[in-house]
């Protein structure tokens, strides 16, 4: 499978399987466009330059088509193009790992908020339960006793603080960091924390902390004031924006070399996210915003019928990234070597396997986006339960158990997408949901056209 698209003024081909990305000119790019639409596509490749081809390219001198048409034959010959997919076999004995080795927790320190975001997947923090608690030190405990006991050999092992919002139990946030040090050397252990905050409670004390003992922070914010405060408002309904930001800027001052992200949410009332990139960036460079996800009643909801407009800002957004590389936007990073890990590419994120989520009574869900839905829950840390055969279940997901990745050009960097989400809107974690399957490929297109641009193969 080839994927051909046009960004950025950069013609680009994608051989799906062997990962290679091409930059052509136009007669190049053309006729390889011209190619991969055919049935035969690849296979017809190892011969003469077919009449037909000539004939659907009267623009261009049939001499030149044959130069380029030689040029691509020596592509697929070194297994750059219209490659055969190699990963199955692979695939198929990790599907066999019915129960993978846990590796991260989200710990779920908080189910309160200081905010009423009103597109919040947590109902504003209690998570649609009518309760609003904070996690308890020994939970918090039994938690890293199931994650160093569920982790087997492997050592390095992840922990994200979250809620709600984790600041309102910071006692418990730094009594589970000590707790956790003081296993590393026994258990042949390394923990690295992150933690998720809106920012609100920040002070000199725990910015101070957050610096010293959290690998990653999440700043949680919507870009504009005028957008963050509609979206984002506290609990007597102001805005919140002209009290998070001056300590999100002290906190960023503070980090050094450590990774931190100041992360939004943009949904169809705010689709001009692009604007908010920007005033993202502007208090610190590292920047995501994402999508919003819900049910198609959802008035926040992204709906096909926004999909033109939101392909074309993106668009916009890499024209500005383009002469803005001091910005780092994390759905903009791509990484086209593909990386080492085989399992990764197929299976993605690891939820209800490899990852978890823990709320204050303990429960252990796939992930923070499944807490409160009884069929996931997975178990309890304190009557040591755990169900394997659910935890299989998710372990199994990858793109080849799910039927709509199968023939997708992007799945070796989606890895089948977000099961909470394809739940939300489908129904069923295995069914992709076509809003968030577009945005992706069209994320995509652009971060490999800025690497293209960025390799000098472009404009």
């Amino acid at each position: 499978m080839v994927h051909t698209f046009q960004c950025l003024g950069v013609n680009i081909a994608v051989d799906v399987n062997s990962g290679a990305v091409h930059v052509l000119d136009g007669l190049t790019y053309d006729l390889l466009t011209a190619l991969a639409e055919r049935e035969e596509n690849g296979e017809s490749l190892s011969g003469a330059l077919p009449e037909a081809l000539v004939a659907a390219l009267p623009q261009y001198d049939a001499a030149a088509l044959a130069e380029a048409w030689e040029e691509l034959k020596g592509l697929k010959e070194g297994g750059l193009l219209f490659e055969q997919d190699d990963y199955i076999d692979r695939e198929k004995a990790a599907s066999m790992q019915q129960q993978a080795l846990v590796k991260a927790l989200c710990l779920h320190v908080s189910h309160d908020c200081n905010l009423r975001c009103k597109y919040c997947f947590a109902s504003t923090g209690d998570f649609g339960t009518g309760k609003r608690m904070t996690m308890d030190i020994e939970t918090a405990k039994k938690a890293i006793d199931f994650v160093v006991e569920k982790s087997g050999p492997r050592r390095n092992i992840e922990v994200d603080f979250f809620g709600g919002e984790p600041l309102m139990a910071m006692d418990t946030v730094k009594a589970t960091v000590e707790y956790a040090r003081s296993l590393e050397k026994e258990h042949n252990k390394c923990f690295r924390f992150t933690i998720t905050t809106n920012g609100v409670l920040l002070n000199d004390e725990n910015i101070e902390y957050i610096n010293r003992e959290m690998s990653n922070a999440v700043l949680s914010m919507d870009g504009r004031k005028e957008v963050n405060d509609d979206l984002r408002p506290t609990i007597n309904g102001k805005g919140s924006y002209d009290v998070i930001v001056p300590k999100f800027e002290k906190l960023i001052a503070g980090r050094g070399t450590k990774d931190y992200y100041l992360r939004g949410t943009f949904t169809r009332f705010h689709k001009d996210f692009a604007e908010d990139v920007k005033a993202l960036a502007a208090i610190g460079k590292n920047v995501s915003v994402e999508p919003v996800v819900g049910k198609e009643e959802d008035p926040y909801a992204l709906q096909e019928s926004d999909l033109p407009e939101l392909k074309a800002e993106y668009e916009r957004l890499a024209e500005y990234l383009k002469d803005h590389r001091e910005t780092n936007f994390f759905h903009f990073n791509v990484d086209l070597a593909q990386g080492p890990c085989v399992i990764k590419r197929l299976r993605g994120c690891g939820a209800g396997c490899e990852y978890v989520a823990i709320t204050p009574d303990g429960d252990i869900y796939p992930c923070h986006q499944f807490v409160g839905n009884e069929e996931y829950k997975l178990g309890n840390v304190y009557d040591g339960s755990f169900n394997t055969e659910l935890s299989g279940k998710f372990a199994g997901l990858n793109i080849y158990t799910r039927e709509e990745c199968a023939h997708c050009w992007a799945r070796f960097y989606c890895s089948g997408g977000c099961s909470a989400s394809n739940l939300l809107v489908n129904g069923d974690i295995k069914h992709p949901h076509k809003v968030g399957c577009e945005l992706e490929r069209k994320r995509l297109e652009c971060a490999i056209a800025l690497k293209a641009i960025d390799a000098g193969m472009g404009e």
